[in-house]
């Protein structure tokens, strides 16, 4: 899922990503992230025309259906929480008024707030956005994907109806190997973003040319990756679980290294490269 944030006056706002679902809405599901008035920084409202609303507010988690469809609602929702939900079902996701998001921006007039994410497209005025433009510069952003989108995707596949198995392999960031080794706070990634994308779907390609595997989905995390969260999935479909569970370990195998992606770890008293590659 590609995840696109609007930001500038509430006006222009709304009409810029109003614009942008339209013209995403072509291609794929889109859903839309806006903030209420009564709502604080980190609550969200979301939907789209096609699909029933859901909300996170502060509060417990309830779940009520009524004549516009299912509402949610649920406690300290981050961002980052929301986005993990709508990935397996939805192909774009707009946040209207995010500035504090780590996202690619279109900045929309004066935003009047410093950004955390890139400035992706910047124009004077909503009627100045050029939709198509916009869509092309998102395809080169790194999608918003999780296991679960993952498992989600290649369940859609075609030969679907003949696989008996789904197998998964996720890496996720380690405290410390060694009791006496002091704990990693995050690593941080870079990749030759064209040949490392290229390589990543030659290597699923080659996977999946084998006997008994129907599809094969990876995705590898850049950027920041705290201690505790998920860096990197493959995602197999094969008709039986030995061709699943070993396309799986020779996916995650070959993608460390063959695929362009380098690695710092930073702990509490030094950070340095893990891998140098040629």
């Amino acid at each position: 899922m590609h995840v696109l944030g609007v930001v500038g006056p509430e006006s222009e706002v709304s009409t810029a990503t109003d614009r942008l679902a339209d013209r995403l809405g072509e291609d794929g599901r889109v859903a839309v992230v806006r903030r209420t008035g009564t709502e604080r920084r980190g609550d969200s409202e979301t939907g789209d025309d096609a699909a029933p609303r859901k909300r996170a507010d502060r509060g417990t988690t309830t779940y009520q259906l009524g004549d516009d469809g299912w509402t949610v609602g649920g406690r300290d929702r981050s961002t980052s929480a929301l986005l993990d939900d709508l990935a397996p079902e939805y192909d774009y996701a707009l946040l209207a008024d995010f500035p504090d998001a780590d996202l690619p921006q279109v900045v929309v007039g004066d935003s009047g707030a410093d950004l955390r994410g890139e400035r992706l497209v910047e124009v004077d005025s909503a009627d100045a956005l050029d939709p198509a433009e916009v869509r092309a510069e998102l395809d080169a952003t790194e999608p918003h994907e999780t296991l679960e989108s993952l498992v989600a995707q290649v369940k859609r596949s075609a030969d679907a109806p003949y696989a008996g198995a789904i197998a998964t392999f996720t890496g996720r960031v380690r405290a410390k190997e060694d009791p006496d080794d002091e704990p990693t706070e995050y690593l941080e990634f870079e990749r030759y973003e064209r040949v490392a994308d290229e390589r990543m779907q030659d290597l699923a390609a080659e996977l999946e040319a084998r006997e008994g595997v129907h599809e094969v989905a990876m995705h590898h995390r850049t950027g920041v990756v705290e201690y505790g969260e998920d860096i990197v999935f493959v995602v197999v479909l094969a008709g039986h679980r030995s061709e699943a569970f070993r396309t799986v370990e020779d996916g995650i195998d070959r993608l460390k290294d063959e695929v362009p992606i380098f690695k710092k770890e930073v702990t509490a008293d030094e950070q340095f490269w893990v891998h140098h590659r040629p």
